[in-house]
């Protein structure tokens, strides 16, 4: 096997494990940039990874080749909704950031169980038959070399991700509400001094973290998994956390991040079939993921400077 044929295996197997975790950290950034915590980006990837896959079981026959997309703009919506849980405990009663969303995480799992369990009389759905399949993406499936690397046997849910990464950066750095986003996420009560709204701007921060978490579990289970079961998402959300924070807060280096972790990934399941890890152990193929994504947390975290006003309560008025 030469060396791009193993490319040709890898790079469409990275950008699809790494899809999910972008959408995700995407929304977590988003979330902390404006100073509130949410560790409770598991749970959002759990209920959007459900709402897609029972829209999609639910609605096939009427939508056809569609179901998978529109099954995502469910999976935004209930992410959306359920992330509101967070908002409210989070910064209109003030509550502790971290016990907020640790309590989205057991309620996803909880909630999301408990009805798939109403619905189908068993502990996980049915297989979908509309997901995200593998494509060559017309034109630039045809560039030589890079077109057959980066445009073929892929999925367009990566390249959505990528673009929406950019999409992203350009309302955090480039926009007015993406400088009242920071300015509340760094100072408050100057934010609030100058006339910004800071509960509005983070509750629409919180909203955004919802829809873009529920994308990232409904693109993962409508491409990778094929349903919904109790492990269907099993720590994708903490690795999105953890992208976020080795990206240090930035929608492009949230993206490399996840792309990283999404290489990681996808060597535990193809490792196998390239010569050069054909014969290590398959156990350690499989926790090297978690592996590298601690080591990148305890290499990068020191460095690593959150929002300043990042899990810290605003009361109007307070110093």
């Amino acid at each position: 096997m030469s060396f791009m044929d193993v490319l040709v295996i890898i790079i469409p197997s990275t950008l699809l494990w790494a899809a999910p975790l972008i959408f995700t950290a995407l929304g977590g950034t988003f979330s902390e940039r404006s100073g509130v915590v949410n560790i409770g980006l598991e749970g959002l990837m759990v209920i959007g990874a459900f709402s897609a896959i029972v829209f999609n079981l639910t609605f096939v026959d009427a939508l056809g080749a569609w179901t998978p997309w529109v099954s995502l703009l469910a999976a935004m919506a209930v992410g959306a909704l359920f992330s509101l849980i967070h908002a409210v405990a989070s910064i209109t009663f003030r509550a502790d950031q971290t016990v907020s969303g640790v309590a989205i995480n057991l309620l996803a799992v909880g909630v999301s169980l408990f009805l798939v369990k109403y619905f189908y009389d068993k502990g996980q759905t049915d297989i979908i038959q509309k997901g995200f399949s593998k494509i060559d993406i017309p034109v630039l499936s045809d560039i030589p070399v890079i077109g057959e690397l980066f445009f073929s046997n892929t999925y367009y849910t990566s390249f959505v991700a990528i673009f929406v990464a950019v999409i992203a950066w350009y309302i955090i750095y480039k926009t007015p509400f993406g400088l009242r986003l920071r300015a509340v996420g760094e100072h408050p009560m100057a934010a609030d001094t100058m006339g910004i709204n800071v509960t509005k701007i983070r509750y629409i921060a919180v909203v955004l973290s919802g829809a873009l978490g529920g994308i990232g579990g409904g693109v993962y289970a409508q491409s990778i998994s094929s349903d919904f079961g109790h492990a269907t998402i099993s720590g994708q959300g903490f690795m999105a956390l953890a992208a976020m924070i080795f990206g240090k807060w930035h929608p492009l280096g949230a993206m490399g991040a996840a792309l990283f972790f999404g290489f990681a990934q996808s060597l535990s399941i193809i490792g196998n079939s390239l010569p050069f890890l054909e014969n290590i152990p398959n156990v350690y193929l499989l926790i090297a993921p978690y592996v590298l994504t601690i080591l990148a947390l305890t290499g990068f975290i020191g460095r690593a400077d959150a929002p300043k006003a990042s899990g810290v309560p605003y009361i109007k008025g307070s110093r």
